[in-house]
């Protein structure tokens, strides 16, 4: 398996306004990396995700994810957005975005990176360290090293 998150899959201040467009943005980064198998069903199990529940969290972070037939293996694709984008928060729009999109049979997996990534957003230094970051490398190693226990 690769490595949950690479660089590829790192958005910075992508061109987009809405969470539609971002989310779009970050399938398209997944399947050039090749970890997506179907983009719609992707899309779709994305926005049945939403239409349950909100995904955006307090302190400006937004959590879009799903268990989905249209990908291959478990990975991440992460987007700071400067202008932030709506994602149902009450304190206001997402500027810290994590993608996670896990195949349909990977409920434990799916669970473990929620938790994992839940332990972590409660820290501010976590949220700033990616705040911070000046490039991809640095938002990978941040994460890895965060959430994932990784050097």
């Amino acid at each position: 398996m690769n490595e949950i998150l690479e660089d590829s899959l790192v958005l910075l201040d992508p061109p987009v306004s809405t969470k539609n467009e971002l989310i779009e943005a970050m399938v398209n980064a997944l399947e050039v990396a090749g970890r997506v198998s179907d983009r719609q069903q992707l899309l779709k199990d994305l926005a049945a995700r939403e239409e349950i529940m909100a995904t955006g969290l307090e302190g400006g972070i937004g959590l879009p994810h799903a268990r989905s037939a249209g990908v291959k293996e478990a990975s991440i694709a992460f987007a700071r957005v400067g202008a932030g984008v709506d994602f149902g928060s009450a304190d206001g729009k997402a500027d810290l975005i994590f993608m996670i999109a896990v195949p349909a049979t990977s409920e434990a997996d799916h669970m473990k990176i929620i938790a994992s990534l839940a332990r972590r957003l409660i820290h501010d230094s976590f949220k700033s360290s990616l705040r911070m970051a000046t490039n991809p490398d640095e938002i990978v190693a941040v994460i890895s090293k965060e959430v994932f226990n990784k050097k």
